[in-house]
Parts: structure tokens; C-alpha cells; sequence
């Protein structure tokens, strides 16, 4: 795992506004949850949603994935524990085709 991508999930974690180099890190409370909206290059590319005692919900932006299928997107989401990767020029996440890179 990177520096940034470490620094990005310190910022998660400790519910703070983070940006650096082309990775940003916006935070929104609410009352016992908070939610982290994660960007790359000013793009979103998923919003972490964290509750008092219980496991953080990641969601893709798929729509971002499927315009910039990047390593450094995979790279920031993968950071972030969710399962995407490429294969013959396909982008899947979480087992699903979302994007062809050709």
C-alpha cells in the first residue's frame, strides 16, 4: 500500500478533511455516522460510510470507475478493501464486469 493511500485511510479513520497530491479526502457528520467521500483527481470515487461500533460500508462510484478505469482508481479502491481489478482489458469489481479498458 502507498503512502497517500495509508495517509488517505488515517484520514478516514480519524474523521478528518484530508487532501494531498491528487487524492482528497471530504467528511460529512451526522449524528453517530459520518460519511467520507473519497476523490481522485476531483472525481469521486466512493463514499465510505462509518457508524458507531460497526463495520465501515464502502460504495463504488461506478459510473467514475467506468470513465477513468485507472490503476491508481483500483489502487485508491482496493486501499479502501473493495475488490476490483483488471483482466484481459476488463475492469471487474467485486467479480462483476463493469468497464472494458480497450
Amino acid at each position: 500500500m502507498r503512502k497517500i493511500e495509508k495517509e488517505m485511510l488515517e484520514a478516514i479513520k480519524s474523521a478528518e478533511d484530508w487532501r494531498q497530491a491528487n487524492t482528497e479526502v471530504a467528511i460529512y457528520n451526522s449524528f453517530r455516522v459520518y460519511f467520507a467521500d473519497i476523490y481522485l483527481h476531483d472525481n469521486h470515487i466512493a463514499e465510505v460510510i462509518c457508524r458507531m461500533g460497526m463495520d465501515d460500508e464502502v460504495r463504488v462510484n461506478v459510473k467514475t470507475l467506468q470513465d477513468y478505469p485507472t490503476r491508481t482508481t483500483m489502487s485508491r479502491l482496493r486501499a479502501l478493501g473493495v475488490n476490483v481489478y483488471q483482466s484481459k482489458n476488463v475492469v471487474y469489481l467485486n467479480e462483476e464486469a463493469v468497464s472494458d479498458v480497450a
